[in-house]
């Protein structure tokens, strides 16, 4: 089944004056080879299988978007299963590394459940480590932030007015909401972002004023048939459940 084209309608209004940039954030399908491991920034492969999954996922993005990925392969892969089933394929998507996973480093390929348990609990952090804390030889959380907020001005410079679908990551997403609650990363790290979920922040500017509104986040239109729970994936530190495959 295709996803017939249609024109775009804004659901919240935008003051006179005001120009709108609407980002749809996407967070990558599923990664089934990391065998329980860390993966931060290795380029592996996703599962794009469930059709299902991403033609509810196109049915609500807009179609006159300007689309950009990381220049990590999941998100390409996931790209290409929505417009696969039936969300007219744009004729760019820009690659852009900035808003890439954060660089884990040396804990790239360590066990996952083992990681967390050798961890002090810190309670409020809802991440790999404190937001100032880098991975050895990688980054911190900050670190991330502060690459995906400069891509985020960038693009909502190029791009004012426009509808910006970007297929990412967690931890990036979770930079991405950080940034339109105020400039507070730590915040960002509250939410869960699943796989495939998509994520609504609009910039809005003025000649004397700009800022953010949040219309919706980790929305899963695909959500009530639970035939699909297998599209669930730990979000950052969150270790396998019952509910949630590692």
């Amino acid at each position: 089944m295709s996803n017939p084209a249609k024109t775009f309608v804004a659901q919240h209004s935008v003051p006179t004056g005001v120009v709108a940039t609407r980002w749809w954030w996407v967070r990558h399908a599923p990664v089934r080879e990391d065998g329980g491991c860390i993966y931060g920034q290795k380029d592996i492969g996703c599962d794009t299988s469930d059709r299902v999954v991403f033609e509810a996922v196109g049915k609500i993005l807009p179609r006159d978007a300007v689309w950009y990925a990381s220049n990590l392969k999941r998100t390409h892969q996931t790209a290409a299963a929505i417009w696969s089933a039936g969300f007219p394929k744009p004729a760019i998507m820009q690659h852009e590394p900035a808003l890439a996973e954060q660089h884990l480093g040396e804990w790239q390929g360590l066990n996952r459940v083992a990681f967390f348990a050798s961890r002090p609990i810190a309670v409020g952090s809802y991440w790999f480590a404190p937001i100032d804390d880098p991975a050895p030889g990688g980054e911190s959380f900050m670190d991330l932030y502060n690459r995906v907020r400069g891509a985020i001005e960038r693009v909502n410079a190029e791009h004012a007015g426009k509808d910006v679908i970007a297929v990412a990551h967690g931890g990036t997403i979770k930079a991405a909401i950080g940034l339109a609650l105020g400039n507070q990363p730590e915040r960002g790290l509250a939410f869960t972002i699943d796989n495939c979920s998509v994520t609504r922040l609009d910039h809005l500017s003025s000649a004397g004023h700009s800022g953010w509104r949040v219309p919706m986040v980790n929305q899963q239109p695909w959500i009530a048939d639970a035939s699909h729970n297998a599209m669930h994936q730990p979000a950052g530190p969150e270790i396998a459940t019952a509910s949630k495959l590692a």
